[in-house]
């Protein structure tokens, strides 16, 4: 059964970027009752706002409202943010750790604290810019219809299933992400298509909803500095100095201080204890491949993980997906052991690992002819059969890297 736009009243997570504002548009031209929100994740006491243009950003939302003729909100959860986002990313980078705050921003914010707040205000469902597609048994138009489960999305560049990873069955049953048949480049017709005022704005690279932040500078500011050695794993040599090892995660290249006549180096070993940080010559080091690597805080999207269960592993944003067997699995935790040749490449502790059901694997390299004539390309919003099976690989849910 498909759903009919005059029963859904639809709030949309817009950041001020093209990409949720298009969302909008397009669940207007549907017919839904829609409404825009705008979140505000930071506080200026955090010693960010003039990287964080969060102003710039809400006036780009309310434009954009104004011109789609819907209602729009603010919501605040400077708070909130701090107490589930930021405290974490700290503690895990002081750790010595990799945390990937999109990850848990989109389950502890976004499809939570949000999506609460809007279902009280009376939504029926909530939508966002993510690449991402869902399967419902009664969804929407362009959805396919089947057991409700979390799929990757056409645009293999775009793809943002890794970071909705650790969505519950009840978040996703009432989520929608109306991007998820189309590439990027069809998006950004659409949005000048609808002459949406923020059409021509660049993508965000910062950390969820808070604008572009160089990561590197935010961690110093909030950790400061700690120095120590840096060591050649072949030769146990002092070769530099870091300064600290919370900018640093293991397979990184860049930012080291090092250079090499021969093959580059990367970051192989953080030793906490000492403070040193470890680097070895070459991609293919012996040190930052593992057959096996284990993993806690297992979360089933729809279903549940069983022993010896095989999967296929992404362990970095749109990295291309091994394949592995579940071992030693009990209570959330267990060990992920190729089934290849291939080994995983510099495992970090505290990194997503991305779980896809391995049996359609293989779609993930299927592509489909992009379009200009935004006609065709409104068809994909309201016909399932035209995209919706195209490189469409069901994601089984994630975990997070272990030591």
């Amino acid at each position: 059964m498909i759903q009919l736009a005059q029963k859904q009243k639809i709030y949309v997570a817009m950041s001020g970027g093209v990409d949720s504002a298009v969302v909008a548009a397009l669940l207007v031209k549907a017919g839904y009752d829609v409404t825009g929100v705008y979140m505000k994740n930071w506080a200026d006491n955090f010693g960010i706002s003039a990287r964080c243009p969060w102003e710039d950003d809400l006036e780009d939302v309310k434009k954009v409202a104004e011109h789609l003729g819907i209602p729009y909100r603010v919501y605040n959860f400077e708070k909130e943010y701090k107490e589930r986002i930021l405290d974490y990313f700290f503690a895990e980078y002081k750790a010595g750790r990799t945390p990937n705050p999109d990850i848990l921003c989109n389950n502890l914010v976004k499809f939570d604290l949000f999506a609460e707040r809007a279902f009280s205000e009376g939504a029926t469902h909530i939508a966002t810019g993510h690449y991402a597609r869902r399967e419902i048994d009664q969804g929407f138009s362009w959805e396919k219809q089947g057991k409700l489960g979390l799929y990757t999305a056409l645009d293999s560049t775009k793809d943002q299933a890794y970071f909705l990873q650790r969505l519950s069955k009840e978040q996703l049953e009432r989520a929608i992400f109306p991007l998820g048949n189309y590439y990027k480049s069809e998006v950004r017709a659409l949005a000048k298509d609808f002459k949406l005022p923020n059409a021509e704005k660049k993508d965000s690279q910062g950390i969820c909803f808070i604008g572009d932040i160089d990561v590197r500078d935010f961690i110093r500011e909030h950790l400061q500095t700690n120095p120590g050695n840096i060591i050649d794993d072949e030769t146990g040599l002092i070769v530099g100095k870091h300064q600290g090892l919370w900018f640093y995660t293991i397979g990184q290249r860049q930012g080291i201080g090092v250079s090499s006549a021969s093959e580059p180096y990367f970051v192989v070993d953080k030793r906490s204890e000492s403070n040193e940080l470890v680097i070895a010559k070459g991609h293919d080091n012996l040190r930052l491949l593992k057959q096996e690597v284990r993993i806690g805080q297992i979360h089933a999207i729809s279903g549940q993980f069983f022993e010896g269960q095989e999967v296929a592993v992404s362990l970095r944003y749109r990295e291309k997906p091994l394949l592995a067997k579940i071992k030693n699995y009990v209570n959330g935790k267990g060990t992920l052991v190729s089934q290849t040749e291939k080994s995983f490449w510099a495992p970090a502790a505290g990194q997503g690992a991305l779980l896809f059901n391995r049996e359609n694997i293989e779609n993930l390299s299927e592509k489909a002819d992009k379009i200009t004539n935004t006609q065709v390309l409104y068809k994909y919003f309201t016909e399932s059969e035209t995209r919706s099976g195209i490189r469409a690989v069901e994601i089984l849910g994630g975990g997070v890297l272990v030591e």
